[in-house]
């Protein structure tokens, strides 16, 4: 079915509460394992109907800020599915509880409950008000970004569609619209301070009421970290340091010199990687929508298969305009079992790499529905895992970069690999000031501005503070959605990140080898743990020095092969 025809209702929260309670007692209560697991599949389509109705509003909101009626129904999606937490998790202590819980495990394997153990401390009725509030924080930060308007050579713009103007080749233009652009920042900076000081504040006191002494735990915990801890993390930041940080200065030393620039860089002199500008999509969005296509369907019988289900059904939104949320991303729809790929194409690299990225998401989405994994719970493995799928694609894209880029076809290679290098100490630091953001729950937005500068210092030493408003002020993480919506999300980016450029580098060997592990790893689904994709692809866990050590080496390797220095 065809996206806009998907009906919507407004979900019956107290209808939804009996049935599931109804169903729930049926688990209890089966008199045999067949019995129960038929309640248990029930409840699945119960609670997969609610989910779809959840997402239609949001992303109808989303694509569409200003439509009252999606607006009122966000609202009211905010307002009451936390009050449906506690039957979920109600099913969840039901099953965890079971009698039949050794058929369970058999017939869908033991993880579906290490899962459920974790989920079962991130919820007590007495946050539901919390819960509530800090969806409506949320949503206040995703319509105060929709709400820029910004004033730029003789236009006027969102903040999506001011990424090619910080990107121009110009550097008096790139630099203005990099002003322009934090400008906008700046004006809201003490709307921007307080709706995440207000988050702070709410989720450490979340976590107090569970019990914890402060947000981390309970923030790991509702990423479902159910493979490593807050000490692994610890580890993968110092090897980023150790290992990642060097090779991303000599990227950007290059730079310098090859552009003509002072080291080090100021935030606008790192957006642009050759004089000439950067790598662009040759032709219109629909020329690379259907240039994803014909990429798609010449990867893999599988993935031929997958885009033509998207496109029939008209599953994407990716262009940008006036009262579109930000951002993209990939959801599923569960009733309909398929995955919506929301995006906004504003000319740039970026919009080839929504077309690998989040349609990487819908893939193994699409994978799963397909193989008919079970149950829900399986069906996705935990985010970091997730990432894998979208960033390895982007990889895998390589060979088509011709038809994708044109003549910019080497631009985007480097480009493409240099991102996703010098992205790791990003996302690390990133994942750093959230900790030390949530150690010090009471910090004042001067002290966390503070953290982000001394944190860039670490991650980021060729950066050069103090010229451009709003980012050299240390201010630049609150363009960071994840950082107010996602809490300890973005470290997840950047162990997929680390095992999609094993990908790549086992790809310049052997792609069909390449192709093959990684379409493996995504048939398992949410069946394995993070390690244990990561095992069963026979690649190095980011954890260890190992798997960044061999990715630095390789990325080095590549960049001396393959010189860009006559590129302008």
């Amino acid at each position: 079915m065809k996206f806009d025809d998907m009906p919507y209702s407004r979900p019956d929260v107290e209808k939804t509460k009996a049935d599931a309670a109804a169903i729930i007692e049926r688990i209890k209560n089966a008199p045999d394992f067949a019995a129960a697991d038929a309640a248990m599949m029930e409840f699945e389509n119960l609670s997969g109907h609610i989910g779809t109705l959840a997402t239609l509003a949001t992303v109808r909101h989303q694509i569409n800020t200003t439509d009252e009626y999606y607006n009122a129904e966000n609202d009211f999606c905010d307002e009451q599915m936390p009050l449906l937490e506690e039957v979920w998790q109600a099913e969840m202590m039901a099953m965890y509880e079971s009698k039949f819980r050794a058929d369970f495990e058999k017939k869908y394997g033991s993880l579906m409950f290490k899962n459920i153990e974790i989920q079962l401390k991130t919820f007590s009725p007495e946050i539901v008000p919390d819960m509530q509030e800090e969806n409506k924080l949320s949503s206040e930060y995703d319509k105060l970004i929709a709400s820029a308007q910004i004033p730029f050579e003789g236009g006027v713009y969102t903040l999506s569609q001011m990424t090619p103007f910080k990107q121009s080749a110009d550097d008096k233009i790139r630099r203005a619209a990099w002003e322009a652009e934090g400008q906008f920042y700046l004006d809201h900076g003490e709307d921007l301070d307080r709706i995440y000081d207000e988050l702070v504040k709410l989720r450490t006191k979340m976590g107090r009421k569970l019990g914890r002494k402060d947000f981390v735990e309970l923030g790991y915990d509702r990423m479902n970290r159910n493979c490593y801890t807050r000490e692994d993390v610890d580890k993968f930041r110092a090897a980023i340091v150790k290992y990642i940080v060097p090779t991303a200065n000599e990227f950007y030393r290059r730079q310098a010199k090859r552009l003509g620039f002072d080291y080090p860089l100021t935030f606008s002199d790192m957006a642009i990687d050759f004089r000439g500008g950067n790598a662009k999509p040759q032709g219109t969005s629909d020329d690379i929508l259907a240039t994803a296509k014909k990429f798609y369907h010449e990867l893999s019988p599988e993935t031929a298969k997958f885009i033509d289900m998207m496109y029939e059904n008209e599953l994407f939104d990716v262009l940008s305009r006036k009262g579109k949320a930000g951002g993209g991303f990939c959801t599923d729809i569960p009733d309909y079992k398929c995955p919506f790929i929301f995006a906004n194409f504003n000319g740039t690299q970026g919009d080839v790499e929504v077309m690998t990225h989040e349609a990487g998401h819908a893939f193994a989405a699409y994978t799963a529905s397909v193989l008919d994994i079970q149950p829900s719970s399986n069906q996705s493995p935990t985010l970091e895992s997730c990432e894998i799928h979208s960033m390895s694609m982007e990889f895998f894209s390589w060979p088509w970069a011709d038809e994708f880029f044109g003549k910019d076809n080497r631009k985007f290679r480097y480009s493409h690999l240099a991102g996703a290098i010098t992205f790791l100490p990003y996302g690390t630091m990133v994942d750093h000031f959230q900790h030390s953001v949530y150690d010090n729950p009471d910090w004042t937005p001067a002290q966390r501005h503070d953290e982000w500068r001394r944190l860039l210092g670490i991650y980021m030493p060729w950066v050069k503070l103090g010229e451009i408003p709003f980012y050299g002020d240390g201010k630049g993480w609150q363009r960071q959605m994840h950082i107010y919506q996602v809490p300890f999300y973005y470290i997840d980016y950047c162990l997929a990140q680390t095992v999609a450029l094993e990908f790549w580098a086992l790809m310049q060997e052997d792609r069909t080898s390449a192709w093959k592990r990684y379409y493996e790893l995504v048939k398992q689904a949410g069946t394995k743990t993070f390690d244990g994709l990561v095992q069963s692809a026979n690649l190095d866990t980011p954890f260890g020095d190992a798997a960044l050590k061999h990715v630095a080496d390789a990325a080095m390797k590549w960049i001396v092969e393959n010189d860009v220095s006559d590129i302008q």
